[in-house]
């Protein structure tokens, strides 16, 4: 469990991040969104025990540690966004030195090495890596440690199709393992698929938080529906715009935004008027075009 009780930081008279409040539960992905410099990577640093806050605190697990407490930085496994690993070692030597560090089992470096499809590079120096396999290292190191919090900081930035399984596998089983995964990401269809609640900052400010279904919601409110018909009818759209009060024609086309729980009603109010249906197409709401609208209105 993750909480961000009015955390606050100012470095001389700019602000990055101003009191932040909101938790992660137990057993939660959620996901931190927002432009660069929004304050991501500084909220994320500030879980992990790195940053300190200029007011409020942040606490982890049930006891409500301070992240600046070392008895709760053993709770936690983070991996930066940016990886970087002494280029001479091999991937094994990084894994092992780790391993070590966190008093993993013996076991634990061919597991991750595995996991991270990096079994068949471990004994290959990290300087001969691509940037792919070096992030994919750094998810090994993360995953080393079955700890009760993973922080994750634009974790999918330079992954291959190799590391994004390995991430998403690394994500799905901390969750049925009852810990929290806080990330932040700028690839939305990651957060699509395994966020449960999504948290968007903008300018150091939290502006909006949705759970997985509020989101649903939200983007199939934003969907919207097209219809070709034979020949305009009149007094069809006024009638549609009891439904769908933003529908309009673009030529012989009814466009028809709404849920898609009204487009059936919809078809029957075009049927009911005579309307003769020669084409139609049904486009569902985005997360990229609403996670605009959010920040366009908190510029």
């Amino acid at each position: 469990m993750i909480r961000y009780h009015a955390f606050t930081k100012r470095y001389g008279d700019r602000t990055v991040v101003k009191a932040l409040d909101f938790e992660v539960p137990p057993g939660a992905v959620v996901a931190l969104l927002g432009p660069n410099g929004s304050g991501k990577t500084t909220s994320i640093k500030a879980a992990a025990g790195l940053i300190r806050p200029t007011s409020g605190e942040v606490t982890l697990g049930a006891e409500g540690l301070n992240a600046l407490d070392a008895r709760a930085r053993r709770l936690v496994s983070f991996l930066p966004q940016r990886v970087s690993f002494p280029e001479t070692l091999t991937g094994r030597e990084v894994v092992e030195f780790y391993r070590r560090l966190r008093q993993a089992p013996v076991d634990a470096a061919d597991r991750v090495l595995k996991f991270a499809s990096l079994n068949g590079a471990g004994s290959r120096a990290v300087g001969t890596y691509s940037g792919g396999m070096t992030q994919r290292l750094g998810l090994a190191v993360a995953s080393l440690a079955s700890t009760e919090v993973l922080l994750l900081d634009e974790p999918t930035a330079a992954l291959d199709p190799d590391g994004l399984c390995a991430f998403y596998g690394l994500v799905e089983a901390r969750r049925r393992a009852g810990h929290s995964v806080f990330f932040s990401s700028h690839q939305l269809g990651d957060v699509e698929r395994l966020a449960d609640l999504v948290a968007v900052i903008v300018s150091g400010s939290l502006v909006a938080m949705f759970t997985e279904r509020e989101l649903a919601a939200r983007l199939a409110d934003r969907g919207l529906m097209r219809v070709r018909l034979a020949a305009r009818i009149g007094g069809l759209l006024e009638r549609l715009r009891e439904l769908s009060p933003k529908a309009l024609w673009h030529g012989d086309e009814l466009i028809l935004p709404g849920p898609a729980s009204a487009r059936p009603v919809m078809l029957d109010v075009i049927r009911d008027a005579g309307g003769e249906v020669r084409g139609l197409t049904a486009e569902e709401g985005r997360l990229d075009q609403f996670y605009r609208e959010l920040i366009g209105e908190h510029p």
